[in-house]
This record gives structure tokens, C-alpha cells and sequence, in this order.
């Protein structure tokens, strides 16, 4: 989705290759760290993980990512001097990616009525808690016609991995990588704080989760995200005085 996914990951979803990585990648992302941070586990960077499907379920009850069937946010994205809407929706859809049954989430991005974007996102949790992001198929507009699929990706397709769209039980400091397709889907994210106060048209929050998610492909973007218990992702916004992505309305 990446407009929209801690504790230490247990391996019993993981085989050999998935729990710690000391690789460059990991570290610039923040993976070791002192004082009231410590060194994450999650996956990081390209490296490979393999994952139990008999671990995981579609149906998403992460605190800070409550992907119920039927739930539905609405965005206002301001960005360059256009406002768009952006509505995300919780489907009764699945699909099976590396035998895992995951959660179709759908994401529209409208400016003035006019279809922008269409994104079909892939969703699964595992037996801690943890929200895995499986992939996604995404296609930009333009005049009403399909421009580009360019940043769609699915875990187990031409090297793609799955990555962490949210942790079960959020620790400051701690590092992971969103997901991971060469060139094309490299995002990662840190945890930065657990009670960071926000203030969207849909309400006002005092202790949200803040992430700091990193892309660093193209012209690298670093955004902060605030997560609400039971409400979701209530605020996106670049740094250095980017774009600002705030929550208007949300049914469960």
C-alpha cells in the first residue's frame, strides 16, 4: 500500500534464513541501537525469509492495523498544491500468495472525481500479531487511461520477499523492512515513538504510534506515519515540508 505496514519476531514463522541480519542495509535502516532502543529481528533488507502457511490468517485484528472486513478510511492528500481523496477498503477478497492466504485490500486515489490510482494490496498475519505485507498491484491514471504498474511486486515473484506492514507489539527503535522487490519496492520503516501526539480532521489522538518509513529508490522520500489503537493510520507526512496525508473519516 505504502500510503498506509514490536516485538521481537519469533522464528516459529520463519525458517533458517529469516530472524537477524547484520547486512549493511539493515543497519543504515537503524536495526542496532541504544538506550531504549535495541536491535531488531524483523526482516531486513533483501534478505530471504521462508514462512510457515499453516502460521498465518487473513483475518487482521493488529491493534494498529485493524484489517476487519468492511472497514473503510478516508484520506485528504495534499501534496504540491493538489488535493486528492483517497478511500481504503478492507475486501471479503483473498488471495494465496506462497500459500498464504492473505487479505485484499483496496486503495483509490481520486483528484476531482478523477481516478488516479488503483491499488489491490496483499495482507497476512501471522500467529504473534505481526501484519505481513505480500505485495501489490498497483496502476497509475492518466486522462482516465492506465499509464504505469511500475512499483507492483508480489512476494515469491521474480525475488521479491514480504516485508512487515506492522509489527504485533511496537518498540521504539526498532527496524524492518516494509518490502522488497530489486529496483522496484525497497521501502523500510522504524519505530520513533508509541504515544506522539496527532490531530486529523477525524479527530485528535494523543498516543499514537509514530514510524519513520524510508524509500530509497529514485529521489529517496522519508515519511512519518502516526497509527492509532483500533482506528488504523490516521496521518502520513513527508519530511522537510512534503505532503501531508491526514484522516478524514473511518467506519469499522
Amino acid at each position: 500500500m505504502k500510503r498506509i505496514f514490536v516485538m521481537a519476531l519469533a522464528c516459529g514463522a520463519l525458517g533458517v534464513g529469516g530472524c537477524g541480519s547484520d547486512d549493511d542495509e539493515s543497519s543504515s535502516a537503524g536495526s542496532t541501537t541504544t538506550g531504549d532502543e535495541r536491535k531488531s529481528t524483523l526482516p531486513q533488507g533483501s534478505e530471504p525469509v521462508t514462512l510457515d502457511p499453516g502460521d498465518f490468517t487473513a483475518n487482521i485484528d493488529n491493534p494498529y492495523l485493524p484489517f476487519e472486513t468492511g472497514r473503510r478510511w478516508v484520506f485528504s492528500e495534499h501534496e504540491g498544491g493538489a488535493t486528492n481523496r483517497v478511500v481504503i477498503t478492507v475486501t471479503d477478497k483473498t488471495k494465496k500468495i506462497e500459500g498464504i492466504t492473505s487479505r485484499v485490500v483496496h486503495d483509490v486515489v481520486t483528484e476531482n472525481g478523477r481516478l488516479i490510482e488503483d491499488t489491490h494490496d496483499w495482507y497476512a498475519q501471522d500467529s504473534d500479531g505481526n501484519v505481513w505485507y505480500m505485495g501489490e498491484a498497483t496502476t497509475e491514471f492518466e486522462n482516465g487511461k492506465p499509464k504505469t504498474t511500475e512499483g507492483s511486486w508480489q512476494a515469491g515473484v521474480d525475488g521479491a520477499e514480504p516485508g512487515i506492514a506492522m509489527p504485533a507489539d511496537p518498540t521504539v527503535g526498532l527496524a524492518y523492512r516494509q518490502e522488497y522487490y530489486k529496483g522496484h519496492a525497497e521501502d523500510r520503516a522504524r519505530v520513533l515513538s508509541l504515544d506522539a501526539p496527532v490531530t486529523v480532521p477525524a479527530g485528535k489522538f494523543g498516543q499514537a504510534l509514530e514510524t519513520e518509513d524510508i524509500g530509497p529508490l529514485g529521489k529517496k522520500t522519508i515519511e512519518h506515519k502516526y497509527y492509532v489503537k483500533g482506528v488504523g493510520q490516521v496521518l502520513a507526512e513527508g519530511a522537510k515540508g512534503g505532503g501531508r496525508e491526514e484522516l478524514v473519516s473511518y467506519t469499522r
